[in-house]
């Protein structure tokens, strides 16, 4: 239950960065990175929230789907974070932010695969 609402805080926190980037991005001519950065905040944060009400129930395979969720919400936050510090600061995050970010956040989704079809098969 507690990491369920850890999960759907940091879903909602991310939620309001996307707005707040979509705010920006219309309102400055910094760069498309912010528009991006907040398509990816807002989407994420929805998902987040759905796998969050996931958490508090009893699923198969309980611990992949922790990890699942914990890797697609670093993932986002650490690619949409690099792409604000490329428009705001001018500079990466840090070297490979960005794409460290992405390979994460695919890697979740690809464990989010995993983990429905192993719930799906023992659930039959």
């Amino acid at each position: 239950m507690r990491y369920s609402m850890i999960a759907a805080l940091i879903a909602a926190l991310q939620g309001a960065a996307g707005v707040s980037l979509a705010g920006a991005a219309a309102h400055v001519e910094a760069s498309p990175l912010l528009s991006t950065a907040s398509q990816f905040l807002m989407t994420h944060a929805a998902v987040g929230l759905a796998l969050a009400s996931f958490l508090v129930r009893e699923v198969p395979y309980p611990g992949g789907l922790r990890a699942a969720v914990l890797a697609l919400q670093t993932g986002v936050a650490l690619f949409a974070t690099d792409l604000v510090a490329r428009s705001f600061l001018g500079g990466k995050l840090f070297a490979y932010a960005a794409p460290i970010g992405g390979g994460l956040t695919i890697l979740a989704w690809l464990g989010l695969v995993i983990w429905a079809a192993l719930s799906l098969r023992q659930t039959k």
